[in-house]
């Protein structure tokens, strides 16, 4: 199978394969230059990521998540410049639930997909008040937040015929859940780059899960999305996720490459040398001994 960044020089135009979204205009041919480096390794990493885990078949349907914030967008604008050139055929939906928070600017993103032609949903749920009156005062949101668009957003995936859903997780979101879990849930556990959903309807794909933050924040700043803030969650104070973001943010800053270690950590599990015993089967350590030992010359017993 061929990377999903792979065209044919003779029958694509490379310049057109970049993007399917006017660019934004710069007048600096450095900083054009830059631009193009930025996009082609979202593009790649994204392809990768594609490969590596088998995330789009032939015929998919693919049920993009779009919030209005930067992952999302950027999962959008790549997903969809990829698609021209893939070895497989699939579409692109765009879901954005309407979560009925007071002040969300409702035309933002209608307008946004219209212009750029893509097929689009706005799936109106008022999680929004049943939040605020299942959570009580001081705590976060995040969590009962979550739960509720998820499952809004699995059913309507189904409504729809998606047969993936596209998640905008990043490298750095899956680093988080990984600290927040061991720190706050006792588990060993992180975000994987795809899922296959509790009841077994739905298949959850992450194409971002190999990008670094700093380089999607980076593409959406020079992109000119138009982002629109969640007000619900991102101001609450004593996040533990914020903390957790800082934490990783200052050993990225201090010790260059930290992050890349730990996340190839993530890829690269040894069940033997942890301690979990429905992974691995430390109580036939003794037999499995035993059995590679009957095996072996005894070179002593050797007349």
């Amino acid at each position: 199978m061929q990377p999903l960044d792979y065209f044919d020089p003779a029958t694509a135009d490379v310049a057109s394969a970049v993007s399917l979204q006017p660019q934004p205009e710069m007048h600096d041919a450095k900083q054009k230059r830059e631009f193009n480096k930025l996009q082609k390794r979202l593009r790649r990493e994204v392809g990768n990521a594609i490969i590596d885990y088998q995330m789009i078949d032939e015929g998919d349907r693919v049920m993009v998540c779009l919030s209005g914030g930067k992952d999302s967008y950027t999962m959008l604008e790549i997903l969809r410049s990829l698609q021209r050139n893939a070895p497989v055929n699939f579409s692109l939906v765009a879901v954005n639930m309407d979560q009925k928070q007071p002040g969300f600017p409702e035309h933002v993103l209608p307008q946004y997909l219209d212009r750029l032609g893509v097929e689009y949903h706005i799936l109106e749920r008022d999680t929004y008040s049943v939040v605020k009156e299942k959570t009580p005062e001081g705590k976060t949101t995040c969590a009962l937040c979550s739960r509720l668009r998820r499952g809004s957003l699995y059913g309507f995936a189904e409504e729809i015929g998606a047969t993936k859903i596209a998640l905008g997780h990043h490298r750095e979101d899956i680093l988080e859940t990984l600290f927040l879990n061991m720190f706050f849930g006792g588990t060993l556990k992180a975000m994987p780059p795809k899922l296959l959903s509790d009841d077994g309807k739905n298949i959850v794909i992450r194409p971002l899960a190999y990008c670094k933050e700093a380089d999607i924040a980076e593409f959406s700043r020079l992109m000119e999305f138009p982002i629109i803030p969640c007000n619900l969650c991102g101001s609450q104070p004593n996040l533990q996720r914020q903390v957790v973001k800082d934490m990783l943010a200052e050993w990225d800053k201090k010790h260059p490459g930290r992050l890349e270690s730990m996340f190839k950590a993530v890829t690269n599990v040894a069940p033997s040398q942890l301690a979990d015993r429905t992974l691995f089967d430390f109580a036939g350590l003794e037999a499995k001994q035993a059995a590679l030992m009957a095996g072996r010359i005894q070179a002593l017993n050797v007349r």
